[in-house]
């Protein structure tokens, strides 16, 4: 006996909602182990001695590469028999510090020697106080890039407060360049001088994989703007699937420069099967691209290996938020940041879901246009806002759109709890979207979102 048409129908739909839900179990799933990992990773780090204290290792990162070096910290510490508490820095506070005699610091500066968000609130209650911190002895590895001005920043402005406060220092502060691998070596080194239980067991390396250039599509031509580009990268083969979660990075070695890995947002989840990027066409000086954004544009061809390494954001992540409404603010290629996001709430059934995006024109730069069309005409964004700020009408930002909303703003995160998730240029955007938010929630209300986690940026 056959089944007539209707009834192939409803047996397609129920599969196709069973796939759904199965979709989203794996994803909770996969959450709830990751969860339970952390959890367990903090209990044994933290089991210490009988009648010693924990040795500190905190860190201020902001794209989670400091938090990174401090994990494979506190594991060396861990793995030669010392207690460690591992912490963000603004998770120490003064009660902490008194009780503390031992700490290591990995403090990162984005900008002009600003702090990570995650260091923010130690910058202000505990950095501005006269602290007697005589009790302390400490390193500090500090990370930097020597582009800018104001180099190392912020780990120099740390080095300065806890010497004022009488900390003594084990060595010399550390300075690294853009990850330089001298002092990631020197800063091992140092480590022997932390542990009183002979040397250090082996640094773990980041690995990186051969990934192939799967596709590539150009996103915005006739932009008054440097080229855009969608990319995918197919995992290298093996027995495992490649995992990431929404908010993460990659960062990618371009064979002219392997020494310097370049970091992207991730524009996909791991659902789809492949990382997806969304690079511009950077510019150096004299016209020339750049060495990695040039190379994954044009200069690699389809099919060729990508070297490249998945990075956890744990800043930029869901985790808690993943239930929550989301307002996702960005521009240009800060996009791919949000975009993971919104695939990963579409695979959940999340919402609502509120993007603010901005560009030049949107003749030519409206990237992901059309997906960006159909989430809102399917549900899973209630509000889509877009700022141009090349076309008729005058400069409009994504900070602008912010204010011509600041009553449904405020009724999203007072009234229904919402995060804000902010990807993009820290130059402009970031900054004018982040006094945008403290003229419209008030400075307390900002400083518990970014306490509870509830705002977070992925800005470069």
């Amino acid at each position: 006996m056959s089944l007539s048409e209707p009834g192939l129908r409803v047996l397609a739909a129920i599969a196709l909602v069973l796939l759904y839900a199965a979709m989203c179990a794996a994803i909770w799933w996969r959450q709830r182990c990751q969860r339970e990992r952390a959890r367990q990773e903090a209990a044994e780090l933290a089991c210490a001695r009988e009648g010693t204290v924990p040795l500190l290792v905190a860190y201020a990162s902001q794209t989670g590469q400091a938090e990174e070096l401090a994990r494979e910290t506190a594991r060396l510490l861990h793995t030669a028999g010392e207690s460690v508490h591992l912490c963000a820095l603004d998770a120490v506070d003064a009660a902490l510090l008194a009780r503390t005699q031992r700490a290591l610091f990995i403090a990162s500066t984005y900008g002009e020697g600003d702090p990570p968000d995650n260091a923010s609130l130690f910058l202000s209650r505990i950095m501005g106080t006269g602290l007697d911190l005589s009790h302390l002895q400490y390193g500090l590895l500090a990370l930097g890039d020597r582009q800018y001005a104001r180099y190392c920043g912020f780990g120099r402005a740390l080095d300065a407060w806890l010497q004022e406060g009488g900390a003594r220092p084990w060595f010399e502060r550390v300075d690294m360049d853009n990850g330089a691998q001298e002092a990631l070596t020197a800063w091992q080194h140092q480590l022997t001088q932390v542990s009183s239980l002979g040397d250090m067991p082996a640094w773990e390396t980041p690995v990186f994989g051969e990934w192939t250039l799967a596709a590539r599509r150009h996103m915005n031509p006739g932009s008054a703007g440097e080229a855009v580009f969608h990319i995918e990268l197919q995992p290298p083969p093996s027995a495992e699937p490649a995992q990431w979660e929404s908010g993460d990075l990659v960062q990618v070695c371009p064979p002219s420069d392997p020494q310097h890995p370049r970091e992207y947002s991730i524009a996909s989840i791991a659902e789809d099967g492949r990382v997806h990027l969304l690079v511009r066409q950077a510019r150096r000086d004299d016209g020339s691209p750049g060495l990695a954004s040039g190379w994954l544009t044009q200069g690699a061809q389809v099919g060729q290996a990508v070297s490249m390494r998945l990075r956890a954001h744990r800043n930029f992540r869901l985790e808690e938020n993943r239930r929550r409404p989301l307002v996702l603010v960005g521009n240009g290629t800060g996009l791919a940041g949000l975009r993971s996001h919104l695939r990963a709430r579409a695979a959940m059934g999340a919402g609502p879901n509120w993007l603010l995006f901005g560009e030049r024109n949107a003749a030519h730069d409206l990237l992901y246009g059309d997906e960006l069309q159909a989430w809102q005409q399917g549900g899973v964004l209630q509000r889509l806002d877009l700022a141009f700020s090349r076309d008729a009408g005058g400069r409009v930002y994504v900070q602008d759109r912010l204010r011509q909303a600041g009553e449904e703003l405020r009724q999203w995160v007072v009234g229904q709890g919402a995060a804000i998730y902010v990807c993009g240029s820290l130059q402009g955007m970031a900054q004018g979207v982040d006094q945008a938010l403290h003229e419209l929630l008030g400075e307390a209300l900002m400083e518990q979102l970014l306490r509870s986690g509830r705002y977070r940026r992925d800005v470069y």
